[in-house]
């Protein structure tokens, strides 16, 4: 490639001379439009705080219409949502997630009724609803993959059912894609577009998620006492098994694919994203998020800049869009609020 030149005729510094002149040749731009907030939902006798993620809370559907309207005006075009679950409702079999009055259910059905216009991701994945913690169903002894996808299916219809835009599996089960594609054909639900969680990696970025939702259980797997996610989300140390996941779950019928956690797997969307040329989503995740809050509480860093920049580097791999636990403070902030 030819690098137009040679120093002193080639002066790169003169494109950085001024502000105008910086954002005249920037290559990547951050919008409102390219953020998805994450809304955690909760009963009204369940805790608002989330002690680990500064800044965020968990809302009661009588609560939403604040958050909505804030979303609205700042530009955002879609929200993800997450359930709190009371624990004397969760089951090994996560049943909680099959019923039309969860939660969720409730939530998108109030959203809708306020802001039709407002996109509505929900999460497929048993882990808010299953009393050990995991993604799938539990049978004593390890996660039934096969027993699991028709729960995730049928989690999938009542969500659909209560108006769900985008239907999200986060579960990391074999052949969730396919099960779910199948389901909503079949109940005339074929304009529902899938964003399979597709390179879900068995990461230590997610505890503050864990918290927030209230799955942190985790019973372990040959016989081990404390347990892990690692028999069904990725190895970190793999970027090859990405883009089989990510061609699995575009075979079965996936509209667009997320890779999470974010900042640590950059590569992983540049090869997705020139491999495939569908839309990818990245999910800056809860630790993520936490860690720039904690440090710039410190003084380490500045909060807003380091924030921006995490989402900058995600854009510039080639993500369609991000969900963001910072999405409303960083649209208000380029829509100059």
């Amino acid at each position: 490639m030819n690098f137009f030149g040679h120093f002193p005729g080639t002066r790169h510094r003169r494109l950085r001379t001024h502000d105008w002149m910086r954002d005249m040749v920037q290559e990547t731009r951050l919008h409102p439009s390219d953020l998805i907030l994450p809304l955690f939902i909760r009963l009204p006798e369940s805790p608002a705080d989330i002690a680990s993620m500064p800044g965020v809370r968990r809302w009661t559907i009588a609560e939403l219409p604040q958050i909505i309207e804030q979303t609205i005006d700042a530009g955002i075009p879609a929200i993800g949502l997450f359930p709190f679950t009371p624990q004397e409702l969760k089951t090994a079999d996560g049943m909680e997630a099959l019923n039309p009055e969860n939660l969720i259910c409730q939530a998108i059905r109030a959203i809708k009724e306020m802001t039709p216009e407002l996109g509505i991701i929900a999460d497929v994945a048993l882990d808010p609803y299953t009393s050990h913690g995991h993604d799938g169903v539990w049978n004593g002894k390890y996660i039934d993959n096969d027993v699991s996808l028709d729960q995730l299916a049928k989690q999938s219809l009542v969500q659909a059912d209560a108006g769900a835009d985008i239907i999200a599996p986060s579960d990391m089960m074999d052949g969730r894609v396919g099960a779910i594609r199948k389901a909503l054909d079949a109940n005339h639900f074929q304009d529902r577009a899938i964003l399979s969680y597709a390179a879900k990696y068995a990461s230590a970025f997610y505890g503050p998620f864990r918290e927030a939702v209230g799955a942190v259980k985790l019973p372990g797997q040959d016989g081990r006492p404390v347990g892990d996610k690692k028999t069904y989300q990725m190895n970190p140390a793999n970027a090859e098994e990405a883009l089989r996941e990510a061609a699995l779950d575009l075979q079965e019928g996936a509209d667009m694919v997320m890779v999470k956690p974010g900042l640590p797997y950059l590569d992983i969307i540049a090869r997705i994203r020139q491999t495939f040329s569908v839309p990818v989503f990245a999910y800056q995740v809860s630790g993520e998020y936490s860690m720039i809050k904690a440090a710039a509480a410190q003084g380490w860093i500045h909060e807003q800049d380091a924030m921006e920049e995490s989402l900058i580097a995600l854009k510039r791999a080639g993500t369609t869009g991000i969900f963001t636990y910072a999405a409303l403070e960083v649209a208000k902030r380029l829509r100059n609020f």
